[in-house]
């Protein structure tokens, strides 16, 4: 007889973040295959797009995560969450250092998922739908699938970083009394819907401007925040 545990939970790692991160780093690997197995120039082309393109944007992301960690002394993400309370609600004073972060963090989830404006992997007009070209039925639909769902996980993983999680951005009644889990819902749910509207209102980059965004103008801004947070963290005598 295998034993039941009467009590279930979600498991709380201490390195949460870490692990969140690199499962979402073999994103490339399914990418890359998928253009070499199709036996096509075109989808192979796109397969090598998609991998330079998120990696180059992985590295951002990367000091991203690695300036809310200074700040908030921990790898768990319910401690992530719970050092942005404050008596200024669940955004606190992360907004005056983070929200330079935030916005690179957005924008490099756009481009780690593959969306407009960096749908270069998909460029219909370039790459006939890209290293997608020669699948059909299931294998698409797992791939649109996946693609989604990654969109989600970084929606969700912006909100835990940035944006409070589950908890309340108004610290007064009635918003206290809304139950964590919708206001985190609702974060996401805005996340998601700032994707969707990016493609409506910002025209498609060339590759060239992709990647001269990645690595000198995203790496070298995300790289001195993490300095000069350190710094004022060391000088503060407080921080991780």
């Amino acid at each position: 007889m295998i034993p039941v545990a009467e009590n279930w939970e979600v498991a709380d790692l201490n390195i949460g973040i870490l692990f969140i991160f690199a499962v979402a780093s073999l994103e490339v690997y399914g990418v890359v295959i998928a253009g070499w197995a199709s036996n096509s120039k075109y989808a192979f082309l796109s397969a090598l797009r998609s991998a330079a393109q998120m990696v180059s944007y992985e590295v951002s992301i990367g000091f991203v995560i690695v300036t809310v960690l200074l700040c908030a002394g921990s790898l768990n993400l319910s401690e992530i969450v719970l050092s942005q309370d404050s008596a200024y609600g669940a955004l606190g004073w992360y907004w005056l250092p983070l929200f330079p972060m935030f916005v690179i963090f957005f924008i490099s989830s756009l481009a780690e998922t593959n969306r407009p404006p960096f749908d270069l992997l998909e460029a219909e007009s370039e790459l006939v739908a890209g290293f997608m070209v020669e699948y059909s039925s299931t294998p698409y639909l797992l791939f649109m699938l996946g693609e989604y769902v990654a969109i989600v996980m970084l929606s969700g993983l912006g909100t835990v970083l940035f944006l409070g999680g589950w908890l309340s951005p108004i610290p007064f009644a009635p918003f206290t009394w809304v139950p964590g889990v919708v206001w985190f819902l609702l974060k996401v749910c805005f996340l998601f819907f700032m994707v969707a509207m990016v493609k409506a209102m910002v025209p498609r980059y060339r590759y060239d401007q992709l990647m001269r965004l990645g690595w000198k103008v995203f790496l070298p801004l995300s790289l001195a925040m993490v300095v000069i947070v350190a710094g004022v963290l060391k000088f503060m005598g407080s921080g991780a």
